[in-house]
């Protein structure tokens, strides 16, 4: 299946990562993390920022982990506790958390589909989404993951199939999406023409989307609006994508050349003779039959085997880019040799170990954040996302994240209508109605690209955040409480909304503004819509 020149790349590539790998087997991989990324610091003459505090950590890692705030129980417990191991045991307990799998199935979310997937059924697929919390739940491998959802068996109410739903009778949009995603090869260029800077070329992109050309979308059983259609992806026996040359010289009517299905830098597919005839009609009554032969699932198989040269480095940069804030190749979708990792050796350790360590990423998640270079303090040089990892990033909240640290931090909980059932359009009301997921940017999509604007702000000064500030038990209401000392008061407030205590001068100022009589929401309101509030620390 693989090529010579993929074969000698492979075992080059293992002969470098073993070089630069473990001293010995039982050296946990953070402290593999750390030396390297000393070694390239000291390389660099760079000075790392000071060690994150405990206000900071517990912060960060809550968010990153599960999606949301600490509690002000958790961080009071948290910052009083002297236990040396602390923040071992609090990376564990929320990799433990079920909000961990919501947070993991939310990013998996907006990597494959994003806020306005393409088609007009993909934006309605609650069962997709469950169906990835389920997986991250079980956390079941990666690999496995990947090779299931390429397969896309069953219904797509169920999970998988839904994700080729999206690209109806579009291969060459599913092959771009694909080898994006998960191999971190961008080949859009070469759909149009030979790739002016990379080694691609026209036939690479086609030999991939011959993979797909023989899919269909069958609808089973099509909802009203707003609710959730069934498809299932059928697959013909015959058929062939048609190759016309660079798009410069296509001309209207064109026939083109079949095109056979080929791995990149690798061998072509070895098929049997199709039969000769005209592809079959699928009912929208059953499902349609599995043909003798996938080419979709030999793509899924090739796509998910530790030997391809792409696979494994493209995962690993992409959660070493979630939780460090930035790829070790950046974008983090975007592995071409125009686009060097910034720290190779690091990117073939992380990779050879999730390989022995069966493509675990609940493991590989808590080894990053256990690692001296994820505890950095923010303060750093102003290098907004440092190439280097040399002080943590001050992230932006994803709009899931903000909408949920909104609900912690107000003390507000769902009820009836509005509780949580897992779906988005449930588990956001009424903080959300389309518009704060629609307008809250996309800094979770692996690009890091972040830029606040005019939606933002009228959503929070006009929005319905005022429901989610007030009421029974609320922090607004134990702020206004006139009986209980101001400087507790304060104190909770800023435990519970920023995860530090305040200041003395914030303690001062916010004490003498409650003493007047101003409004405790409005105090609530001020923080909750700060800037500080709106990234993580």
């Amino acid at each position: 299946m693989f090529g010579s020149r993929t074969l000698l790349l492979t075992l080059v590539l293992s002969l470098v990562a073993g070089s630069a790998g473990r001293l010995d087997a039982q050296t946990p991989l953070r402290e593999v993390i750390d030396g390297q990324v000393r070694a390239k610091w000291a390389a660099e003459k760079l000075t790392p920022a000071k060690p994150a505090t405990d206000a900071e950590f517990l912060r960060r890692v809550t968010i990153d982990l599960v999606g949301s705030i600490p509690s002000y129980e958790e961080t009071i417990a948290f910052l009083e506790s002297k236990e040396p191991t602390k923040r071992e045991k609090l990376v564990d307990r929320l990799l433990e958390d079920p909000r961990h799998a919501q947070q993991q199935a939310d990013t998996w979310d907006m990597i494959l589909f994003g806020r306005f997937p393409p088609g007009n059924d993909a934006d309605k697929r609650l069962g997709f989404q469950a169906w990835l919390r389920t997986q991250f739940e079980k956390n079941v491998p990666y690999d496995e993951l990947a090779r299931t959802i390429l397969k896309a068996e069953g219904l797509s109410t169920d999970g998988p199939a839904m994700y080729y739903v999206q690209y109806k009778n579009a291969p060459e949009d599913a092959t771009e999406s694909i080898t994006q995603q998960f191999l971190g090869v961008q080949l859009q260029c070469a759909r149009c023409h030979d790739h002016p800077f990379e080694e691609w070329k026209q036939l690479d992109f086609y030999g991939m989307a011959a993979f797909l050309a023989r899919l269909e979308v069958v609808t089973l059983n099509r909802k009203g609006s707003g609710t959730e259609s069934t498809f299932v992806i059928g697959e013909q026996e015959v058929g062939d994508i048609q190759f016309t040359g660079p798009a410069k010289d296509a001309v209207a009517g064109k026939k083109g050349e079949p095109v056979k299905p080929k791995f990149l830098h690798a061998t072509a597919l070895v098929e049997p003779a199709a039969k000769d005839g005209k592809p079959a009609k699928f009912s929208n009554t059953a499902p349609p039959p599995k043909p003798k032969f996938s080419r979709k699932d030999r793509l899924a198989e090739w796509i998910a085997d530790p030997k391809n040269p792409y696979f494994t480095k493209a995962i690993v940069n992409r959660v070493w880019g979630q939780f460090m804030g930035k790829g070790i190749s950046h974008p983090v979708d975007n592995l071409s040799p125009s686009n060097p990792p910034v720290m190779p050796e690091l990117m073939e350790t992380l990779a050879k170990e999730l390989i022995v360590h069966k493509y675990d990423l609940k493991w590989l998640t808590r080894e990053i954040v256990l690692s001296q270079a994820y505890q950095l303090s923010g303060a750093g040089d102003g290098e907004a996302m440092p190439r280097l990892y040399h002080h943590s990033r001050t992230r932006p909240l994803s709009a899931e994240e903000l909408a949920e640290c909104w609900r912690v931090a107000s003390g507000w909980t769902p009820s009836g209508a509005t509780a949580a059932k897992g779906a988005k359009s449930e588990r956001f009301r009424p903080l959300e109605s389309g518009y704060m997921l629609r307008f809250f940017g996309t800094p979770n999509s692996g690009a890091g690209d972040f830029q606040g604007g005019l939606q933002e702000h009228l959503y929070m000064n006009n929005g319905p955040l005022g429901s989610v500030i007030g009421g029974k038990g609320s922090l607004s209401e134990f702020v206004g409480t006139a009986s209980k000392p101001v400087e507790d008061r304060v104190r909770r407030l800023y435990l519970q909304t920023l995860n530090r205590p305040p200041t003395a001068i914030e303690t001062e100022k916010v004490s003498a503004y409650l003493k007047s009589g101003g409004p405790a929401a409005d105090a609530v309101w001020a923080l909750i819509t700060s800037a500080e509030f709106r990234f993580n620390h």
